[in-house]
């Protein structure tokens, strides 16, 4: 059975030791399920939704690493564009036969039950992408409340720039 992790924040740690991780969405079309990524040989694919979660609010991310079989039906794709409905053990194999899986996530349909979970652990907190991957240097092309949420650093410089009308916020 493969092993998945799941990054989230330290205060959910008790919870999910208790009864298991929660399907959940993340708004707009998004489909509902547990966002996780398979434990690949690179560190960095595995956990590198780290800033980007960290980016939303959250101080301090830990891993919860679970099996599932292989069996088990799943999406798989990056995370701007459509899923591929599939098993998790071809999901794996895609990801591992890609050349660059930057930005790829998978989507269990369900919760994850206690019982499935095995270990929560520390994870480095300095790893990963903002926005997007490779956007380093890049200024962000859309301003939308997922994009560019209120609060963050520069985002009404960035809204004014981008969207100068106000339309799409």
């Amino acid at each position: 059975m493969p092993i998945l992790t799941h990054l989230t924040s330290e205060k959910h740690a008790g919870s999910i030791r208790r009864s298991g991780i929660r399907a959940s969405t993340v708004g707009f079309d998004a489909p509902r399920g547990v966002f996780c990524m398979a434990i690949l040989p690179d560190y960095l694919i595995a956990h590198e939704w780290l800033r980007e979660l960290k980016r939303r609010g959250q101080r301090t991310i830990v891993g919860v690493d679970f099996r599932i079989p292989s069996d088990e039906p799943v999406s798989v794709g990056h995370f701007n564009r459509s899923h591929d409905e599939t098993t998790l053990g071809q999901a794996i194999g895609m990801l591992m036969g890609t050349t660059d899986a930057v930005g790829f996530e998978i989507i269990v349909p369900r919760s994850i039950r206690r019982d499935e979970i095995f270990r929560v652990r520390k994870v480095r907190q300095v790893l990963g992408w903002r926005h997007f991957p490779d956007a380093h240097g890049k200024r962000p092309t859309c301003a939308c409340r997922m994009c560019l949420p209120k609060g963050t650093i520069k985002s009404r410089r960035l809204r004014n720039h981008l969207d100068p009308t106000g339309e799409n916020y």
